[in-house]
């Protein structure tokens, strides 16, 4: 058997596990889930855009929290959006959007969430890399916003304020839905076990560094999780065997600007359809046992 697909089944398997023991009652048809988080749950340049998405949210009428509802037949209420922090799903943050918590109410019963690759830059510095090997393939107007991290930026410190954000967002979810299932989605795994491939576009020591951050954040979801008696769902290893680099990648690499103008843009770096489609089967399997 190929390893990678060996790989992949018992990363499947290891990803159903919940954070902690638990008896939750199942989750009736009708009942309202609400989806938290960033791009990695909202979809963009997946299908089509939902019709109700924020504009900037980038919102697709297939990603995960929307497939989840179909499957189970749930009400939902999708908070997801691109560019999100753990701040805007505490408070009006940088996107200037009402808090996403503010889609919660008492009659939750389930929560998904997320979140946390923007607090420390984890997407933003896949830019960055692509810039540092690549800086011609991005327009002029956005490479000074794009190739170079912010001065002030501290990795470690980020991940403080993650840890921190995460921690909130259980407290508050446990606060104003008592009733709600909540289950952390951490993010799917772009990078290969080693090295990096033409269609990342980055260095290898960029995907070294990437790839180390990916682990960090993925360990971090998961600690928060049984800490707070969340249950986990480990996209990261879910989509182990179909990185970017894989055979048959479920994640996308590099995506050059100017593709044609009647394509829904692809967004670089970030899940494809089947990657949505297996973490809501997970989920839903999850939620029913």
């Amino acid at each position: 058997m190929d390893r990678r697909k060996s790989f992949g089944a018992c990363a499947a398997a290891l990803a159903l596990l919940p954070a902690v023991p638990a008896l939750a009652a199942p989750i009736p048809e009708g009942a309202t889930y609400v989806a938290l988080g960033s791009s990695y749950a909202a979809g963009p340049g997946i299908t089509a855009l939902a019709p109700d998405s924020p504009g900037r949210c980038g919102q697709s009428t297939d990603n995960y929290p929307r497939q989840l509802a179909a499957k189970l037949k749930l009400h939902l209420v999708d908070r997801s959006c691109g560019g999100a922090t753990t701040v805007d799903i505490l408070t009006t943050g940088p996107l200037g959007l009402a808090p996403q918590l503010d889609g919660l109410s008492a009659d939750t019963r389930l929560v998904t969430v997320t979140i946390g690759g923007n607090d420390v830059r984890y997407m933003a510095d896949f830019a960055v890399a692509v810039c540092r090997l690549r800086a011609q393939a991005l327009p002029e107007a956005a490479r000074a916003r794009a190739c170079a991290a912010p001065a002030d930026f501290d990795l470690n410190r980020a991940f403080g304020a993650a840890d921190a954000g995460l921690r909130a967002i259980a407290a508050e979810v446990r606060k104003r839905a008592p009733q709600a299932r909540l289950v952390f989605v951490d993010y799917v795994t772009v990078l290969p076990p080693k090295g990096a491939c033409a269609t990342l576009a980055i260095s290898v020591a960029d995907a070294d560094a990437l790839r180390a951050r990916a682990s960090r954040l993925a360990d971090l979801t998961a600690r928060v999780a049984h800490e707070t008696h969340a249950d986990l769902l480990k996209a990261s290893a879910l989509t182990q065997a179909h990185d970017a680099c894989a055979p048959e990648p479920w994640v996308e690499g590099f995506v050059p600007p100017g593709g044609p103008p009647t394509e829904r843009p692809r967004a670089s770096f970030h899940p494809k359809l089947p990657a949505m489609t297996a973490i809501a089967t997970s989920l839903a399997r999850l939620l029913q046992d």
